[in-house]
């Protein structure tokens, strides 16, 4: 049996009583942020485009909520929006070199609650989501960022696809199917980072694992090695051209789980998480003070290559720019004291200030890495003042948030309570984060929402 058969045995018989608790924390905490920037999201304006034109009916019987608040859609499209909604002020977390959440949560609530799974199988969803996409992101050498491709929108829609055929109690082979073809719906450029398509090929991912459970279970066929296969998904999207797709993959049930071992990076900025340690170093040297504004000439930041491959705009003149570009996160910082919702808005980047201060920040790149992400071993912001003076800050290795310096629970519900401030009471915002945070004994999928 090669590597698909392998994992589509894996998640075949994933139980809860398979998952350490240590790991189920981290799947709650994920739900739990990405129903947050789900919530954020929804009233964005390409949210509801995407919904308004690509809706059907109200999807019967085999309908889903849209956190959106727009009622209820077929289960694919409710995938869709939702996976956009999360992703759209990338405000969601990281890991695995990309947001996994974003993808597997939307895919896991809208097949969960059309198929009234309960709370226990949707941790065992995410989970062996989760662990496929680890299992695939693993054997790649080199990063998809680099050749142009989004690593989320490409592991994603494998990793949802395993996530719904847990779902669905998928046998081992359907699973594998479900996988392989979920392989061939699996696109994203990072070319689109910036735009309203980035949060779309994230919502695509979570409707692809949702469709190709569900044509698999009817019985649509794919390829028994498609992700392993000389010409499959691991050999056709690999930068170096050297993935490893022979050795077999550990699927007993005490093997340590990826989950457990990277963690999830919680975002404390709605910004691309390459700038997030920047912002900590900003945010750090404005703090301790001893210069005004005025006072600068220049900052420069010590960042990684594969970091401003992603930080691609150098002076954005709308927010959906503002979110990929290391100046403006700078700027903000310095201007704010914060990179929040309030700062990701058109007005703000256009303002004056802030377009002169974009303007006086330069970086110097290194191709030396550290950790998981493919991410320089610290960032370092240093501000050059009038008069000749320098302040240098310290160097930043792990934000706040990161699995290595993570979110507290009250932090991590300070974060769900502001994202839902403007469509949920605080009460009930509250009562909505105890539910998730409380997954495993949740009877169904559809008593989120009450």
């Amino acid at each position: 049996m090669g590597l698909t058969g392998e994992l589509g045995a894996y998640v075949s018989r994933l139980r809860l009583n398979d998952i350490p608790a240590p790991a189920a924390a981290l799947a709650k905490a994920g739900f739990a942020d990405c129903c947050a920037v789900m919530i954020a999201g929804a009233g964005e304006p390409p949210v509801a485009l995407v919904d308004a034109e690509l809706r059907g009916d109200d999807g019967g019987a085999q309908s889903a909520t849209l956190v959106t608040g727009g009622g209820r859609r077929p289960v694919q499209h409710a995938a869709l929006v939702n996976g956009m909604a999360a992703h759209i002020l990338d405000y969601d977390d990281v890991a695995l070199d990309g947001h996994p959440s974003a993808v597997l949560v939307p895919a896991i609530l809208a097949q969960a609650e059309a198929g009234s799974a309960n709370g226990a199988q949707m941790i065992e969803a995410y989970v062996a989501g989760f662990e496929t996409w680890a299992e695939l992101q693993a054997r790649e050498p080199g990063h998809l960022h680099e050749v142009g491709l989004h690593p989320t929108a490409v592991f994603g829609a494998v990793g949802a696809a395993a996530a719904c055929a847990s779902l669905r109690r998928l046998d081992a082979a359907q699973s594998a199917a479900a996988m392989a073809m979920a392989a061939s719906m699996s696109a994203g450029l990072v070319a689109n980072f910036g735009t309203m398509t980035k949060s779309f090929q994230v919502g695509r991912a979570a409707q692809s694992g949702v469709i190709a459970a569900r044509l698999v279970q009817a019985g649509m066929t794919a390829s028994p090695d498609a992700l392993e296969h000389d010409s499959g998904f691991l050999a056709a999207l690999s930068p170096t051209r050297k993935p490893e797709r022979a050795a077999p993959f550990d699927g007993s049930a005490g093997r340590r789980l990826q989950l457990a071992e990277q963690g999830l990076n919680i975002k404390r900025y709605p910004v691309c998480y390459g700038a997030h340690r920047s912002i900590d170093g900003v945010l750090a040297l404005r703090e301790a003070g001893g210069f005004d504004l005025a006072d600068i000439e220049g900052v420069h930041v010590d960042i990684g290559e594969v970091q401003m491959v992603m930080l691609r705009n150098h002076l954005p003149q709308t927010a959906l720019e503002a979110k990929f570009s290391l100046e403006f996160a700078v700027a903000a910082g310095l201007v704010f004291g914060n990179v929040g919702l309030a700062q990701l808005r058109d007005e703000i980047v256009l303002r004056d200030d802030i377009q002169a201060l974009m303007r006086k920040v330069a970086y110097t790149t290194t191709s030396e890495r550290a950790g998981l992400l493919p991410f320089a071993p610290a960032d370092t912001v240093t501000l050059r003042l009038r008069g000749g003076r320098a302040l240098q800050g310290e160097p930043v290795a792990a934000p706040k948030g990161s699995a290595e310096n993570p979110l507290s629970r009250d932090e991590l519900r300070a974060k769900f309570l502001d994202c839902a401030a403007a469509r949920l009471e605080p009460e009930a915002a509250g009562d909505f984060f105890n539910r998730v945070m409380d997954l495993e004994n949740l009877e169904t999928a559809a008593r989120l929402w009450q």
